[in-house]
């Protein structure tokens, strides 16, 4: 495995501002000490936790406008 490659890319390059900001906020909500630039002071444990609520913040959102209705493209139905 190359040293130094990342395989984490965005999807939507031009969300990564708004993903980075959602990050913070994140961040600030479960008191962990994030800051822009190098963060080896925290722990996995901290870390993980930060992407884990993000990820269960961003389903929340997903699922609330599918149920809304707003969120059928096409008049697909999921």
């Amino acid at each position: 495995m190359p040293s130094n490659t990342s395989s984490n890319k965005a999807v939507v390059p031009e969300a990564k501002g708004a993903l980075d900001r959602f990050k913070y906020e994140v961040a600030n909500e479960l008191g962990v000490p994030l800051t822009d630039g190098y963060n080896g002071n925290l722990t996995s444990k901290q870390n993980g936790s930060v992407g884990g609520y993000m990820v269960k913040k961003m389903i929340e959102a997903q699922e609330r406008q599918m149920s809304s209705g707003s969120g059928s493209q096409g008049g697909q139905q999921y």
